[in-house]
């Protein structure tokens, strides 16, 4: 079953449009593709140009890399979904905890959206943090 993302974020903090989430899942399943091979598959029904200039921004916003084919570039992901899901969490927690809130009140956010979807994702959550302790102990030693 493949997972669709309902907001994923670029490099830079924007949030990514529905062409360009689509274009993104096309070029995971292929691995890399040119304008004209994404539009041979029938879901897409853009313009040729819709196509290449959406894809030329996901290349400026670092998601995306491209070689030149001819006159066309070949266009492949830079990071797998899996990166790209653990980038978009990572900004997301970095934004929350860099609100200006210097309370322990963003973090009480995290725990109760954790409790509410998983209550046993609680006890991994602890099991991190423990771990995370001893990693920092550690280094401080050295």
């Amino acid at each position: 079953m493949r997972r669709s993302f309902p907001f994923v974020w670029s490099a830079s903090g924007t949030q990514l449009g529905p062409l360009e989430r689509q274009l993104l899942e096309a070029l995971w399943s292929r691995g890399s593709a040119t304008v004209r091979e994404l539009l041979e598959d029938e879901k897409l029904t853009q313009a040729y140009t819709t196509v290449m200039t959406t894809l030329d921004r996901l290349y400026k916003k670092q998601l995306l890399d491209r070689v030149a084919e001819g006159r066309a570039f070949r266009y492949s992901p830079r990071q797998t979904p899996e990166e790209l899901r653990r980038v978009a969490a990572v900004e997301g927690i970095r934004q929350l905890l860099g609100s200006g809130d210097t309370s322990s009140l963003p973090l009480s956010y995290l725990v109760e959206a954790v409790g509410t979807h998983d209550a046993q994702l609680l006890d991994e959550l602890q099991l991190l943090v423990e771990r995370k302790r001893l990693e920092l102990k550690k280094a401080e030693q050295e």
